[in-house]
């Protein structure tokens, strides 16, 4: 079983400059925070912001080899956290499943406009939910990366 999400931002943590993925259930509370790699992160963010590269970058490469092969991303999802590393794996047609950063699953999953989901274990194990004393979710994002470090969680996309 497995909850959709969306992607509500990547920040850099301060002082160790420590870019944040923060996912948060579509038809839920939790929010699922991974700390990516800053090409991933930027990859992500430029998406975003709707800015696009005069040269494809690699998140756009492989969604125009996907194309050029003729197969179809379904999906992405994240599907596992072992001893502090979060996966993922590309859902294809025909259910085809190829293993892959989380970090890169959601930078591809924004250009082809494809579900995020992520398993209920993984949620149960590292969702979090952020006090709504905050009306706007960036500012509460803000907020909550201003109270917390990367001690203060297990996972890790490394």
């Amino acid at each position: 079983m497995s909850s959709e999400m969306r992607v509500v931002g990547v920040r850099v943590e301060l002082p160790a400059n420590q870019p944040i993925l923060l996912l948060r259930e579509t038809d839920g509370e939790r929010y699922l925070p991974i700390w990516i790699g800053s090409v991933e992160a930027t990859a992500i963010a430029l998406e975003q912001q709707g800015v696009r590269p005069a040269r494809p970058l690699t998140h756009d490469l492989l969604k125009d080899v996907i194309g050029a092969l003729g197969r179809e991303l379904e999906q992405v999802r994240v599907t596992d956290l072992q001893e502090g590393t979060f996966y993922a794996e590309l859902v294809f047609d025909g259910d085809v499943r190829v293993s892959a950063r989380p970090s890169d699953s959601v930078a591809l999953a924004l250009r082809t406009g494809v579900p995020i989901h992520a398993e209920q274990s993984v949620l149960d194990e590292a969702g979090l939910l952020i006090p709504d004393e905050q009306e706007d979710e960036v500012e509460k994002f803000k907020e909550f990366l201003d109270s917390v470090s990367p001690e203060d969680f297990r996972g890790a996309d490394t």
